[in-house]
């Protein structure tokens, strides 16, 4: 990810908690995993062109990983989501912004790379912190997703982890 030059970018959701729940169940990692979601966030161009081009940079980058690498510029996502999804989004601020609003708490978790003029290593985001991955189960998060979405993924999820639990919208 450092190669693509971006300012800010987030290994998240189900790339990240979906393995700790293979790990939980004792499947292999990358078990159930559709793709591997990683956010970035430069509200410089908001042209799908820019978004497309930083897409086609890491199709290239990733050539010869086998998964489904999915980036998305997450200063975008409040001119399709409503579209998308029937709900109106505002304007995220940063990726990690965008990673607080997953239809479930449990989700909202991201790694990313520690800067190379700050500390080494990997950096975690859980603003709802990790026990509920750990655990294996889901609360809503009602910020931005509509209950539709939530449910879905709950139903979706389940059939993949069966030991996961959840909360009721």
């Amino acid at each position: 990810m450092p190669h693509l030059g971006l300012s800010e970018w987030w290994l998240t959701a189900g790339a990240v908690f979906q393995n700790v729940w293979n790990a939980v169940e004792g499947h292999a990692p990358g078990y159930g995993i559709k793709d591997y979601d990683v956010f970035y966030f430069d509200d410089t161009d908001l042209s799908w062109e820019a978004e497309d081009a930083v897409i086609r940079r890491a199709s290239d980058l990733f050539h010869d990983v086998p998964a489904q690498i999915e980036l998305r510029n997450e200063a975008r996502v409040h001119l399709w989501y409503e579209a998308k999804f029937g709900t109106p989004a505002t304007p995220f601020t940063s990726a990690t912004d965008a990673i607080d609003s997953f239809a479930s708490t449990t989700c909202c978790v991201g790694l990313t790379r520690a800067s190379a003029d700050g500390p080494t290593g990997t950096q975690i985001y859980a603003p709802f912190g990790l026990d509920d991955v750990f655990a294996m189960h889901m609360r809503p998060n009602r910020r931005l997703a509509p209950q539709t979405v939530y449910d879905a993924k709950v139903t979706d999820y389940r059939r993949r982890w069966p030991s996961l639990t959840s909360d009721p919208w």
